[in-house]
């Protein structure tokens, strides 16, 4: 009897065992694809930020040729832009330094 019962604990060790390694592999899979959505998620982010890069550079070669009456207002404009896009970029950065 005592051997049917050890062979007993040991099929439900080795059940439970195989159980856990899978439930192990599956949370490394889900892992790797948090990161790896975490890792699309900044790249589209900075895309998206060289796209706005982009566009503020053109504006303020528009500046240059700005009327004078048009000119403060492109200005502030401008600054607010700029001031957005070095918020982003540096919480963008903060956020990569906490990971």
């Amino acid at each position: 009897m005592k051997g049917a019962v050890n062979l007993a604990k040991q099929a439900l060790h080795d059940k439970l065992a195989s159980q856990i390694s899978t439930a192990e592999a599956k949370l490394d899979t889900l892992k790797a694809r948090a990161e790896t959505a975490k890792a699309n998620a900044e790249i589209k982010a900075i895309a998206e930020f060289l796209v706005a890069k982009a566009t503020i550079t053109r504006e303020l070669h528009e500046l240059k040729r700005s009327a004078d009456d048009r000119w403060e207002e492109a200005k502030r404009q401008l600054e607010a832009k700029v001031s957005d896009l070095d918020k982003a970029v540096t919480a963008m950065e903060s956020k990569l330094k906490g990971s």
